[in-house]
């Protein structure tokens, strides 16, 4: 497989869970050269005065933030318009946004239940308790203005990166929901997906995921050979030939264990597991043959309700459907970036320690897959998206770049396996609580679209078995039962 323009022949793209750029960097005091002048600057952190006030006490921003959140902080449309707007403010589809200068952060983590202790959310962590993040973010290329592709939850933003559209979807939808779209027709883009476009354009893709059933799964035309588990990794990367342009890789959820064992860095789990998978899988690329021919972009699905001092800026809509479609509950427009995640650009064809201030989003990743690999765009958001190619700019791969990373800190990652933490919580928590939002719909989905993949006949009894999902008990018992059949599935159509 020909490297499009002699450098990149594979493109890696691991996508972790809801933290802001904040939160995770922005008490790091990272300096570089200016990615787009080539001059000495800094990223854009805080300044340690930032502040939230709420019931009568100010919230100040601060070193300190606990490796897992007793709360998870809400971050659907209606959150996130109160946290930059303010507590009481609300999202009018037929009006402006409401003025965004993100005090309403600690107000709306304590209606989200985060009372006992608010100033949560506002606090961050030190460059040393990330260690890894930190030594990609200096070793390569940090971008600190990419913004979430929408204001919102998880799956919205995670189709702009397949998509460069959400399809009109500005919220989590439930299981009924995914069951309704499934009666029709399913959830299909009006211009297909990137997968579509690779395909088209006679390139490759695989996914790698963490579970069972990553939610890439549940878009169209995914099939059973193209998900494969995270554990062959490294290995796969060892072989001669990888021939793969595309690698879309999501993180274990565990999302009926409260996350506790997984590695997304979703606010219930440990943060510091997902440090260790960020390393993983940047060492399993840099020592592969086929280091001098990867690009790797590590980014974050959306900011998790955590506080960021950034304002989004105005977004083209992707234009692709109507603002009142059948998915569009809020009525919202898209034409508003979410909150700033941070963004790591790694390859060997980028110069060292440089700082990107340039307006990304999600849709900059199918964006420069489009232009690596001379693909048309799906819609008017990756059409206009800024893109990473312009970062490979040297004539030769670097050779100075580490065979390894830090280590993750160690409490509560390598100490207690993930295989252990499953074994002393074996059944689901909140068994009884009902399925209506979250992830717990998307990974169904995704469950339901390989069983409708290998029994198509059945496909009215799947429907009917879905609907009847209605607490975390129902859906976990459905997952246990899917992957009896997918397991084997997946494994004789791949050969492994």
């Amino acid at each position: 497989m020909p490297a499009t323009n002699g450098k990149i022949e594979h493109v890696f793209v691991l996508m972790l869970e809801n933290r802001s750029y904040d939160h995770l960097l922005g008490f790091s005091p990272i300096e570089g050269a200016d990615a787009a002048t080539g001059l000495p600057t800094r990223a854009n952190a805080l300044t340690g005065s930032e502040t939230n006030t709420w019931s009568g006490k100010t919230y100040q921003v601060a070193t300190g933030a606990p490796y897992v959140m007793p709360v998870d902080p809400g971050h659907e449309l209606r959150d996130v318009v109160a946290q930059l707007a303010g507590a009481g403010a609300s999202y009018n589809p037929a009006g402006p946004f409401p003025n965004i200068d993100n005090s309403g952060y600690v107000a709306n983590y304590a209606a989200s239940g985060g009372g006992a202790s608010p100033g949560d959310v506002m606090k961050c962590y030190a460059a040393d308790n990330l260690p890894v993040i930190n030594a990609l973010a200096r070793e390569f290329v940090l971008c600190d203005n990419w913004h979430a592709s929408m204001p919102g939850p998880t799956w919205p933003n995670r189709m702009f990166v397949h998509a460069a559209s959400s399809g009109g979807l500005d919220h989590s939808p439930t299981v009924l929901e995914i069951v309704q779209w499934e009666s029709v027709q399913g959830f299909a883009f009006t211009n297909g997906t990137l997968f579509d476009r690779l395909a088209e354009g006679g390139q490759t893709r695989r996914l790698y995921g963490g579970d069972d059933f990553p939610m890439v799964a549940a878009l169209k035309g995914i099939g059973l050979a193209d998900v494969r588990r995270y554990e062959n990794f490294a290995a796969d990367l060892q072989q001669d030939q990888f021939p793969f342009t595309y690698v879309f890789i999501e993180p274990s959820y565990d999302v009926f264990h409260e996350y506790r064992s997984g590695n997304s860095q979703h606010p219930l789990g440990d943060v510091r597991r997902g440090e260790a998978l960020i390393k993983s899988t940047y060492e399993a690329i840099r020592n592969s043959p086929h280091w001098d021919h990867s690009l790797l972009i590590v980014t974050w699905d959306e900011h998790g309700g955590f506080f960021d001092h950034g304002v989004p800026p105005a977004a083209p809509p992707p234009g692709d459907t109507a603002q009142f479609s059948v998915h569009n509950r809020e009525g919202f427009r898209f034409d508003l970036y979410g909150p700033r995640v941070p963004a790591l650009i790694v390859s060997p064809m980028i110069p060292k320690n440089l700082i990107d201030h340039r307006v990304y989003d999600h849709t900059s990743i199918p964006a420069t897959v489009e232009a690596l690999f001379d693909l048309p765009p799906m819609t008017a958001r990756d059409r206009l998206a800024n893109r990473l190619n312009t970062l490979l700019t040297l004539a030769e791969p670097r050779t100075d770049a580490p065979t390894s990373l830090p280590g993750a800190m160690e409490a509560g990652v390598s100490a207690v396996s993930a295989a252990a933490v499953k074994a002393m919580s074996p059944s689901v928590t909140r068994p009884q609580e009902t399925v209506n939002q979250g992830n717990v719909p998307a990974v169904v989905h995704a469950a339901m679209q390989q069983q409708l993949a290998l029994a198509p006949a059945a496909r009215a009894a799947i429907l009917e078995r879905v609907k009847a999902i209605h607490t975390r008990a129902q859906a976990r018992e459905y997952l246990l039962e899917v992957r009896q059949t997918t397991r084997p599935a997946k494994s004789a159509s791949q050969g492994s």
